[in-house]
């Protein structure tokens, strides 16, 4: 009785130790621990923002993290008005949760002036020391850290180039952007640079706010420009629908900085590719929930960029799209 009772112990333990190894080190830590609550706040919901999402899922997975076991994930959309924010982050920040992961500078703004304790991840953002969101790319400071999008020398070009092979006529080309964040200025000296080398000239066409959006296509159409490029932001992510109508309908070539515009019906996007930083913003969210401060961990510049095509607008369009694009392309919309 004595040898059964030690062969079956034995068997438990080495059952106990197989199962242990085959565990990841971040799960069996997580496996002990409390269920967490992760905010996200973003400018659209979560059927327009289901990509991004299910890259940070996976990403928080990987990392022992599993909805309904100890995570819960509370969504908060702006629904394509920033001025509610402030509200949302407040919402979140009354609800307890642990960290607030966010999208855009508006939302990091909005969460920073909610909390000043709780840890802020941001999935995304333009120029988060300029805006006053962080003291310093390399030291954080305070309770937000994140990625930032700041490639602009690489992206001004490559959207050009990704434009002119597809337009090759294209000499006078208009810029859609909105002056009123410290980094689109940037981007549109970078924009100047590459189109004073590649000989394109540029017509500049600033958008302040919807209410005169109107009068900004009416502009574009009077300067007889060949083609244009739509600046990421917020306030042009807001009203993609409008800039892809007005492109149709003027059958103006346009190349956008995200992929929403080309999901929308536009002809190319090229820019940050935004699956690949929420996934990386998992990393973020485990480590302030282990107990690193925010202030330590440095803000990190995109790594990788996606190139989408839609050849169905292309075609209504009368574009050719070059095979070299095709190849190059990371997701053909047909």
């Amino acid at each position: 009785m004595k040898a059964y009772s030690i062969v079956m112990h034995r068997r438990r333990f080495l059952c106990a130790s197989i199962a242990a190894l085959a565990t990841p080190p971040a799960a069996r830590a997580q496996q002990k621990s409390r269920t967490y609550r992760v905010g996200v706040l973003d400018l659209v919901g979560e059927g327009a923002n289901a990509a991004n999402l299910t890259a940070f899922r996976q990403g928080l997975r990987q990392l022992g993290y599993v909805e309904g076991h100890n995570l819960v994930i509370d969504y908060r959309s702006a629904d394509g008005q920033p001025e509610r924010f402030p509200d949302l982050a407040s919402d979140l920040v009354r609800l307890g949760i642990d960290v607030i992961v966010t999208r855009g500078t508006p939302a990091a703004l909005a969460a920073k002036r909610a909390t000043g304790t709780i840890p802020i991840v941001m999935a995304s953002s333009g120029d988060p020391a300029a805006e006053g969101i962080v003291t310093s790319l390399a030291r954080p400071g305070g309770n937000v850290t994140g990625l930032h999008m700041m490639a602009a020398p690489q992206i001004a070009a490559r959207r050009l180039e990704f434009l002119k092979g597809m337009v090759p006529a294209s000499s006078r080309v208009g810029v859609l952007w909105n002056p009123a964040t410290h980094y689109t200025p940037l981007l549109m000296r970078e924009t100047e640079k590459a189109a004073r080398a590649m000989g394109v000239r540029l017509h500049s066409f600033e958008m302040q706010g919807p209410e005169g959006l109107d009068r900004t296509f009416e502009a574009m159409l009077v300067s007889q420009i060949d083609a244009f490029v739509t600046m990421e932001d917020s306030l042009t992510l807001t009203h993609r629908a409008r800039i892809v109508e007005f492109a149709a309908m003027s059958r103006l070539p346009a190349m956008h900085g995200l992929r929403e515009f080309v999901e929308a019906g536009g002809l190319v996007a090229y820019g940050t590719d935004r699956q690949d930083l929420f996934r990386r913003s998992a990393a973020f969210v485990h480590k302030t929930l282990s107990g690193t401060s925010p202030a330590s961990l440095p803000v990190e510049p995109p790594t990788k960029f996606e190139l989408v095509l839609n050849l169905k607008t292309a075609k209504a369009l009368g574009l050719t799209i070059p095979p070299s694009l095709l190849l190059r392309a990371d997701q053909v919309i047909e």
